[in-house]
């Protein structure tokens, strides 16, 4: 992607505005993985924005534009790039797009906090959006939980958070249920912890943990129950998700809103208003 360290890889002035009729150039990062394909199908029926470059080390699927092994051996101008690739591969990702200058949306879940902090470096560089889940009911579920929290956790409930991913899952619990306990937690002022497993250990429920338990199996694309648990009350928030494409559908989005943007982090929040 031949471009300097102070240049857009279109060639564009750094930081420029994407204009509405302008069709955004975006890399697909880990383009023969499952999301990646789908959002490849999704981006064809899209007017706005075009994948001009697959990165990804199986070349064993054709698609329209071409496929690099890796963001150093691409050399197709871009605007954007959509990662969801492996948490493996993400710190070269950012190392490139730090030194390019290049916006990332940042999809892939499972990062270790050294990661999370190399994100939130790079954001320093270049325009950066990252989410636990893309899709738009988890993302006005983390707006709801917080201000459930507000009352119910205030008032004494307790609460659990159960979620359930298909059998091909690797991280447990997954980014979408640490999202939503630390929705939770900052609005009571992180004075929660999180209880992962109660099998090592024999007594009752503290009152200041958030209990994250997590199901893998078959094909379940994503369940999640945050449950609120009082004396004779139980309020529960549920979101299910039937198909991988509201995830793509969230990736583009986020591409289209970051193409352009100035450094910093940015979240799904930012794109849904």
């Amino acid at each position: 992607m031949n471009a300097g360290p102070d240049a857009s890889v279109s060639g564009r002035p750094a930081h420029y505005k994407i204009e509405e009729n302008i069709m955004i150039k975006m890399v697909m990062h880990g383009c023969n993985g499952a999301m990646g394909q789908v959002i490849s199908k999704i981006v064809e029926e899209d007017e706005n924005i075009k994948i001009v470059a697959g990165i990804d080390l199986n070349d064993t699927i054709q698609h329209s534009y071409p496929v690099f092994p890796s963001l150093e051996a691409c050399t197709v101008d871009a605007d954007v790039i959509v990662d969801f690739a492996s948490a493996k591969a993400v710190d070269g990702l950012l190392t490139y797009c730090s030194e390019k200058k290049m916006p990332v949306v940042v999809c892939t879940t499972g990062l270790s906090e050294e990661q999370i902090q190399h994100v939130e470096e790079t954001a320093r560089q270049t325009a950066v959006l990252r989410s636990a889940n893309m899709s738009l009911g988890i993302n006005l579920l983390l707006k709801l939980v917080k201000e459930a929290a507000e009352v119910l956790a205030a008032a004494g409930f307790d609460i659990e958070i159960l979620e359930k991913h298909h059998n091909k899952k690797v991280d447990a619990p997954g980014g979408t249920a640490l999202a939503l306990a630390d929705s939770i937690n900052e609005a009571m002022d992180n004075h929660y912890h999180y209880k992962y497993d109660r099998s090592q250990t024999r007594e009752k429920r503290q009152k200041d943990e958030i209990g994250i338990q997590a199901v893998r199996g078959g094909s379940i694309v994503g369940e999640h129950d945050v449950i609120f648990a009082g004396q004779d009350e139980v309020i529960t928030f549920q979101h299910t998700a039937y198909s991988k494409a509201i995830f793509a559908k969230g990736a583009v989005s986020a591409a289209k809103f970051l193409a352009g943007k100035e450094p910093g982090l940015y979240t799904m929040a930012d794109v849904i208003g």
